[in-house]
């Protein structure tokens, strides 16, 4: 029973929000914030091995208030390290991934998630599964109304 309730809420969640365009490459993020005036969200995540951060993409992110803030204000970024063998990335986004952690994620925390400017500047950052979703998304909201 669990089981069917698991999915019909992914399938209800799929259909209320509108999908989100996750990007995987900073630097076209940084043009797209440049350009439209909007804030980064860059997530670290580990979508085959790390449950906090597979539950916050498909609980939080989902969210029809962190949708909204997303389409408003802010260009995603997901950087993404599975760990098994058929989930690998090409080494070409691996490479991407391993700059961007090294300059974002140096204690290689996941979830980690970092609010950057339009400039790549760290405005915020939230390690883990938040305890309240709803309080992390008023928390970005409020972050970027407190920098503009």
């Amino acid at each position: 029973m669990k089981f069917i309730v698991g999915i019909l809420f992914l399938l209800t969640s799929s259909f209320a929000n509108p999908s989100l365009n996750w990007g995987h490459n900073l630097r076209d993020a940084l043009q797209s914030a440049q350009k439209e005036h909007k804030y980064i969200l860059l997530n670290f995540s580990g979508s085959d091995w790390c449950g906090p951060c597979i539950k916050l993409h498909q609980e939080v992110f989902v969210m029809e208030d962190f949708v909204k803030v997303a389409n408003e204000k802010l260009v995603l970024i997901n950087a993404d390290f599975p760990r098994a063998k058929k989930n690998q990335l090409s080494a070409a986004q691996q490479k991407l991934n391993d700059e961007v952690a090294d300059k974002y994620n140096t204690r290689g925390i996941f979830p980690l998630t970092v609010l950057l400017d339009q400039n790549g500047n760290v405005v915020k950052s939230w390690e883990g599964f938040p305890a309240s979703p709803n309080n992390f998304i008023l928390d970005i909201q409020q972050t970027i109304q407190d920098h503009q």
